[in-house]
């Protein structure tokens, strides 16, 4: 699945900062697209993880690529 979200440039960049950027991006549309949704911070983040599947951080790290969702989820407030 293509991500619908890229940077600025239209690119996408194998860091942490691109993913995060992503990540907030997928996460808002999610909420945007499905208010009430009635899932768990936990369910939404495998939710959004997987609409994030091909970004390159998450591919070549996903150990980490989690703990930066992880920490995103608690800067948006969920």
């Amino acid at each position: 699945m293509p991500l619908p979200f890229l940077d600025k440039d239209g690119q996408l960049f194998n860091n942490a900062d691109s993913f995060a950027m992503a990540f907030d991006q997928a996460w808002k549309r999610h909420d945007q697209q499905q208010p009430g949704h009635g899932l768990s911070a936990d369910e939404k983040l495998e939710q959004i993880l997987a609409v994030c599947a091909d970004h390159p951080f998450l591919q070549s790290d996903p150990a980490m690529a989690r703990q930066v969702a992880a920490f995103r989820v608690r800067l948006l407030g969920f």
